[in-house]
């Protein structure tokens, strides 16, 4: 079992940035593929991030691409999602995922964790 814990959400006007945490517990973080998604109320969860388990490579949808900057380490068992240039359109409830490879699928996930709320006001 993994236990994954979102921290950093909060209101902030566009243009502005936000960092979100996710703390890991449990087995060894680091064998992981980790992701972030998104939900916005009566919308699917979507992709936002994902890193592999060494850190190497990382995604994004094409809407945060160049704005958001997703990052792990693996001593802290902490993976990190940097956010700038926030738009009204990013407020969503933000969760982070670990799964044993990287996926843009919610579905290749096995452990997520309670989401964070991150509004962004116009």
């Amino acid at each position: 079992q993994v236990q994954l814990v979102e921290s950093g959400g909060g209101l902030v006007q566009a243009g502005g940035s936000l960092r979100l945490s996710c703390a890991a517990s449990g087995r060894t973080f680091s064998s992981y593929a980790m992701g972030w998604f998104r939900q916005a109320p009566g919308k699917e969860r979507d992709f936002v991030a994902a890193i592999r388990w060494s850190g190497g490579r990382t995604y994004y949808a094409d809407s945060v691409k160049g704005r958001f900057t997703i990052s792990r380490d693996n001593a802290k068992n902490t993976v990190y999602l940097q956010m700038n240039s926030l738009k009204p359109e990013d407020t969503a409830v933000y969760y982070c995922a670990a799964g044993p490879r990287w996926s843009t699928a919610y579905t290749a996930y096995d452990y997520w964790g309670q989401g964070t709320q991150v509004t962004v006001s116009s």
